[in-house]
């Protein structure tokens, strides 16, 4: 079955990223410290970053996310989604119109401008297509920014989230979590690493 996993490196004290993020500066002042756990040798982060690419049938993203990925300074050869670790799935960007031109263009781009359910549900799609080509169930993973996760968790639209907390207080940046409607969560897994905790957690609806 496929599962809806909001999954966001977040600070000790629920930033996203750093203070004054923008298109050259993605992750903000000190941002950068969230996802060490992404690069560490630790096998534990290697697993987590290994396992949770390797499930990924759809990727959603925000516009304001795409504008940093497929920016000057964003994913290149070496640094992307998954950090190479699997094959590129679809990635399906709400946004209110479509950009003129995209750099990464061996990427799958959509581009939905009716809403975030909207594209949730064209990842949905697109995940259980290549499930049925793959032989095994893939999920969507709302990768941000901030804004899409949180705005996903208030509409009832994530099954699962999955937080790797890293060990840093930013002070400011982009918060995840800004108020919204109440959630309750079975937390369902913590794994401490050298760099960070990783928490997963059931959401019901």
């Amino acid at each position: 079955m496929t599962r809806i996993i909001a999954d966001i490196s977040v600070s000790l004290d629920g930033f996203v990223t750093g203070p004054d993020p923008g298109p050259d500066n993605g992750l903000g002042t000190g941002g950068e410290a969230l996802h060490t756990w992404a690069f560490s040798d630790d096998p534990e982060d290697r697993r987590f970053l290994r396992e949770g690419t390797a499930r990924s049938g759809a990727v959603v993203l925000g516009r304001r996310l795409f504008e940093v990925v497929d920016g000057p300074h964003g994913w290149d050869d070496t640094v992307g989604y998954g950090a190479g670790e699997v094959g590129k799935p679809a990635f399906v960007v709400v946004t209110s119109a479509p950009p003129e031109s995209v750099r990464l263009t061996d990427l799958d781009w959509t581009f939905v401008t009716t809403g975030l359910a909207d594209a949730v549900a064209v990842a949905r799609e697109r995940a259980q297509a290549a499930s049925t080509a793959g032989g095994q169930d893939l999920d969507v993973i709302l990768m941000g920014g901030g804004a899409t996760v949180g705005s996903a968790l208030d509409a009832g639209l994530v099954d699962v989230l999955s937080l790797h907390l890293a060990p840093v207080l930013l002070g400011a940046g982009t918060p995840l979590f800004t108020g919204g409607a109440p959630r309750t969560l079975v937390q369902r897994s913590v794994t401490s690493t050298s760099t960070v905790t990783h928490l997963t957690y059931d959401v019901l609806r």
